[in-house]
C-alpha cells in the first residue's frame, strides 16, 4: 500500500456526483460484494456449532464457543482500524486486504485436526469481516450522500445478512446430507474467490466522494464537532461524549451480544431438544433472513420518521424474541421467536450506522464507523464470554433470559439518552 494524503475539509475533487442514482452501478457492485462477505460468515452459522458438539466433543459452553470470542475480538479491533487505515490508504486497498485474508478461512475449516485450528481460522475471519464489511459500508455512505444514509445501509446489511441466512441454510442442508465436513465450506472457498476476483478488477476507490462532500458541507453535523478531530479524539467523542454516538455504540454491542447467542447457542438448545440439522439450519436462516430482508424496509423508514424511535423499539422487540426462546421449548415456537428476533434487529442494525453517518463529519467519519464498529462487534466477544460462563454455572436457560434484560436495558439507554439525528433538510441525491 502507498499512503495518500488523508482526508480532509479543504480538497473539493472535481467531477465527483453524490447520490444514490449517480453512483447506482458502483452502488450495487457494492452490494453484491458486502453480499459475499455475508456468505463468508453464514458458512459458519449451522456447521461450526455442531462441530464443537459432534467432532470435537466440547461439553462445556465456554470452550465451545471460543470461535467466537476469537472471531469478536479480532473483528471489533479490525474495525477500528480499518475506519482510519481507509482514511489514510484509500478504501479499496483495504477492501482487497481483507479478501486476501479470507482465502485459507474455508480450507483451514475443512482440514482442521484440533479446535485450536477452528479458533484461528476466526481470528482470520474476524480481520477479514472487520475490513470488508467496514469498507463497504465506508464505500456506500461516501457514494450516496447525506439524503440516504438510511437506505444505502439498509441495502448494505439487506445483502449481507441475507446471504448469511441463505448459507446458513445452504450449509446445513449441505450438511444434513454429506455431513459436517468438507462439503458445507467449498461454499465459502467460492464466496473467497469471487469477492476477491471482484475488489480488484471491478470496485473503485469513493474516498474521493467523501471529500466531495466535506468540501461542499465544511460544517460538522453537530455543533460542538469541528471536522479536524484526532483519532484520540474521534474515539472518545463517539464512545462517551456524544450522546447519540456513545449510545448508538452501547446499543451496538448489545445487539451483537445477543447475536453470539443467536449463533453459539441457539443451535445447541434447539439440538438438545432432538431437532435435526436440517430444522436446526432452517431456524438458523430464518433470523437473519428476516433481519436481511427488513433492513430494506427499515433504512428507507429512518430517513422519513427518524432513527431514534425505530433503534428503540427494535431492541425492546429483541429482547421479547430472546425471552421466547428461552420459554419455548418446540419448532413453531422457536420458529416465531426468530422472526421476532430478525425484525427487531431489521429495525436497529442500519439504523445504528445512519446515525454515525448523521452526526459524524465526512473527514472523520470513516474513524467514526470504525469506532463504533469496535464496540458493536466486540459484542460478539462480550456476549460468548457471558452466555458461555453463564450457561455452565446455572444452565442456559438462564444465559438466554440474561442477555434478554441486557438488550431490554439497552432499549431503554436509547430511549432516555439519545437525541435524534435524522437531518432536518436531506439535500436531495438525485433519486
Amino acid at each position: 500500500m502507498t499512503a495518500t494524503a488523508p482526508l480532509t475539509t479543504s480538497t473539493r475533487p472535481s467531477a465527483v456526483r453524490l447520490g444514490l442514482r449517480a453512483n447506482l452501478a458502483q452502488f450495487a457492485l457494492l452490494v453484491a460484494v458486502n453480499a459475499l462477505v455475508g456468505g463468508m460468515l453464514g458458512q459458519e452459522r449451522t456447521v461450526l456449532p455442531l462441530l464443537a458438539d459432534r467432532t470435537f466433543h466440547l461439553s462445556a459452553y465456554t470452550a465451545a464457543l471460543t470461535y467466537i470470542v476469537a472471531f469478536g475480538a479480532t473483528k471489533a479491533v479490525t474495525n477500528f482500524f480499518a475506519g482510519a487505515l481507509s482514511d489514510q490508504y484509500g478504501r479499496k486497498p483495504v477492501l482487497v486486504a481483507g479478501w486476501l485474508l479470507a482465502l485459507p478461512v474455508p480450507l483451514l475449516l475443512i482440514w482442521a485436526p484440533t479446535w485450536g485450528w477452528v479458533v484461528f481460522a476466526n481470528v482470520l475471519l474476524g480481520v477479514n469481516q472487520g475490513l470488508t464489511w467496514s469498507t463497504t459500508v465506508i464505500m456506500k455512505i461516501d457514494l450516496v450522500g447525506p439524503a440516504r444514509r438510511g437506505l444505502a445501509m439498509g441495502f448494505n446489511e439487506a445483502a449481507g445478512y441475507l446471504a448469511v441466512a441463505a448459507t446458513a441454510m445452504g450449509t446445513g442442508a449441505i450438511a444434513a446430507h454429506w455431513g459436517l465436513r468438507p462439503q458445507p465450506f467449498l461454499l465459502g472457498i467460492a464466496y473467497a474467490a469471487l469477492g476477491l476476483g471482484l475488489s480488484v478488477l471491478a470496485v473503485r476507490e469513493t474516498r474521493e466522494h467523501a471529500r466531495a462532500e466535506a468540501a461542499l458541507h465544511p460544517a460538522p453535523a453537530n455543533p460542538g464537532h469541528h471536522g479536524a478531530l484526532t483519532t484520540g479524539q474521534v474515539a472518545r467523542t463517539t464512545s462517551l461524549t456524544d450522546r447519540a454516538l456513545s449510545s448508538a455504540s452501547w446499543a451496538g454491542m448489545v445487539n451483537n451480544l445477543n447475536d453470539a447467542l443467536a449463533w453459539g447457542v441457539f443451535p445447541l438448545l434447539f439440538a438438545a431438544h432432538g431437532l435435526s440439522v436440517a430444522r436446526i439450519g432452517l431456524l438458523a436462516a430464518l433470523y437473519p433472513a428476516v433481519w436481511g430482508l427488513g433492513q430494506i424496509l427499515t433504512g428507507w423508514w429512518s430517513d422519513r420518521i427518524g432513527r431514534k424511535h425505530l433503534i428503540t423499539a427494535g431492541m425492546l422487540v429483541q429482547a421479547v424474541a430472546i425471552g421466547l426462546v428461552a420459554a419455548g421449548t418446540t419448532f413453531p415456537v422457536w420458529a416465531l421467536a426468530q422472526v421476532l428476533l430478525g425484525a427487531g434487529t431489521a429495525l436497529v442494525y442500519p439504523t445504528l450506522l445512519a446515525v454515525i453517518g448523521d452526526v459524524a463529519h465526512p473527514a472523520w467519519r470513516a474513524r467514526a464507523v470504525g469506532v463504533y464498529r469496535l464496540w458493536r462487534d466486540g459484542g460478539f466477544a462480550v456476549g460468548a464470554l457471558l452466555a458461555g460462563a453463564l450457561a455452565d454455572a446455572y444452565g442456559v436457560t438462564t444465559a438466554i433470559w440474561t442477555v434478554a434484560a441486557l438488550t431490554a436495558v439497552a432499549g431503554v439507554v436509547v430511549a432516555v439518552r439519545m437525541y435524534e439525528t435524522r437531518p432536518r433538510r436531506a439535500e436531495p441525491d438525485g433519486v
